[in-house]
């Protein structure tokens, strides 16, 4: 029996660009990118806009208030936080027309203050936001640049079949650097990390779920599901699973530090960028606005299990 809440935080304005459930069962926080009414909007674009990572940084600072709160009376409790989009597809990565426009502007300043807050969630999401969390990406349709950045940064990957994931900045001169090359050496070897990074290849899900990137891998329309079995398993061995959490941290760090040092190079990179390079982003722009979703569409994706 789950327990379905709209999660609220005392004193913040309603998300418009998210949709959030607290399942209060089992203590999981379902964070759904790309709600209404944002798909609703003419020019939406599934991406990371300014509007989407302050969004996502609002959820994660309530959540880890709501988990540090039940760890105070259940230290060995463990919490979970679920990331879902509603749109067709996952996340398509950073803001292009952003990109596109300050890039022109030569505007260095706010490139940097772009990239800053990218990589402050993801690395917060790396850190599991709390000792007691375990992060969960449920990937249902494309995850492209920062979108499977987004998803490597959580510890348990669940996707469906079909799904097309990978790095298509090598396409208009840029690589993906919101900390994909320090995710994927947790999980790979330097050279494949590279080799995806550069060759601008789409991967399947299945394919990706062979290497090893992918933990769990389910028919379409069965994530929701299977990531509600995750937490079940996870709960039946809670203090297994915070102990290993522990381990882990300590083995594979990724200091902020680092993924900031990494921003700074892709933001010299940017600002190097040909006008044939931009061309190709507005192309790109051009496509991602046909894939926001129908109205029908939206909700699609229940948390009830």
């Amino acid at each position: 029996m789950h327990t379905i809440e709209p999660i609220r935080r005392e004193g913040a304005a309603a998300p418009s660009l998210l949709r959030l459930h607290h399942d209060a069962s089992s203590d999981a926080h379902w964070c759904f990118m790309h709600a209404q009414p944002a798909s609703a909007q003419p020019d939406y674009r599934p991406c990371f806009s300014p509007g989407l990572l302050r969004e996502l940084r609002l959820f994660a600072q309530a959540s880890i208030e709501q988990i540090s709160e039940r760890a105070r009376v259940a230290p060995a409790h463990l919490s979970h936080i679920v990331l879902a989009s509603d749109a067709p597809v996952y996340n398509l990565g950073g803001d292009l027309q952003l990109f596109v426009d300050l890039i022109r502007l030569r505007d260095r300043e706010a490139l940097t203050r772009y990239a800053r807050q990218c990589v402050d969630n993801i690395h917060l999401l790396q850190t599991r936001l709390h000792p007691n969390a375990h992060t969960i990406a449920l990937v249902q349709g494309d995850a492209l640049g920062g979108g499977l950045e987004l998803a490597l940064a959580c510890r348990t990957i669940v996707a469906e079949r079909g799904v097309q994931m990978g790095f298509p900045e090598v396409l208009f001169g840029l690589f993906p650097g919101m900390g994909a090359y320090s995710l994927l050496a947790q999980r790979v070897s330097p050279h494949v990390a590279e080799e995806m990074m550069l060759c601008g290849t789409m991967y399947s899900s299945e394919d990706l779920h062979r290497l090893g990137l992918v933990d769990v891998l389910v028919e379409p329309g069965e994530g929701v599901q299977a990531v509600h079995e995750q937490i079940r398993k996870h709960r039946r061995i809670a203090t297994a699973r915070l102990a290993l959490h522990r381990v882990r941290d300590g083995a594979h760090p990724i200091p902020l530090a680092e993924l900031v040092r990494i921003t700074d190079i892709w933001v010299d990179t940017a600002l190097q960028l040909e006008a044939r390079h931009l061309r190709t982003m507005e192309r790109l722009v051009r496509a991602q606005q046909r894939l926001q979703p129908a109205p029908a569409e939206v909700g699609r994706t229940a948390v009830g299990g």
